[in-house]
């Protein structure tokens, strides 16, 4: 049974009507953990309104929410879910990207490990990547996951806190690696915001897609 048969058609929620959106640049949201696709869109609001922003859901029921892959720490995570998951989103993407100019990525948590992961699956065909409370993962030298072709010019904005009580020291040490060896790097690090999302850092994330992708 393929994948396209195993999960279901996309649900997708979009910041503007069809026929405003076309030709804008494109901002794909993934939401993290247990969440859906209504979690990240009042984002859309906070962002620069030049983007057409769709919010995609996980196919995998996770109680109230959904998943992309089950929890790395958890005996049914596998590396080929979390191929799976990517195949879905880049699917969905393929074929709407012709109507946009460019496509960026913001993942939440679990989110950025799935921004990140298409990235690495198409190290050419994204603008840029945010990444907020989240990680990347430990691909262990797959070669679906094409890190040597990445060579640090793809802007990549990681916010976090330090203290975030969720994302585990071996994830934030891998990422901090791989970051700093395959993109672009912008980090900023936020106080007291924990495993979320706080004004400060929206502020920081519309200043970051303004000055990396709409004026380039």
């Amino acid at each position: 049974m393929t994948d396209a048969l195993v999960f279901p058609a996309p649900v997708v929620l979009w910041s503007q009507p069809e026929d405003q959106r076309a030709g804008k640049p494109l901002l794909v949201l993934l939401h993290g953990y247990g969440a859906n696709e209504q979690d990240l869109l009042s984002l859309a609001d906070l962002l620069p309104g030049e983007f057409a922003v769709a919010s995609v859901r996980a196919p995998l029921a996770m109680g109230p929410g959904f998943t992309w892959f089950p929890l790395t720490a958890s005996v049914d995570y596998s590396l080929d879910g979390v191929k799976r998951a990517s195949a879905y989103v880049l699917d969905w993407i393929d074929t709407i990207k012709a109507g946009h100019p460019s496509v960026t990525l913001l993942g939440f948590s679990m989110g950025m490990a799935m921004a990140t992961t298409l990235l690495r699956q198409r190290p050419t065909d994204f603008a840029a990547v945010v990444g907020l409370s989240g990680f990347v993962v430990d691909a262990d030298g797959d070669p679906a996951f094409r890190d040597d072709e990445l060579d640090g010019s793809v802007p990549l904005f990681w916010g976090r806190d330090q203290q975030d009580p969720v994302i585990t020291p071996d994830k934030i040490d891998y990422t901090m690696a791989w970051v700093r060896q395959h993109v672009k790097l912008t980090k900023v690090l936020y106080t007291g915001m924990w495993h979320g999302i706080n004004q400060q850092e929206i502020g920081h994330v519309s200043e970051f897609l303004t000055h990396e992708v709409l004026k380039k």
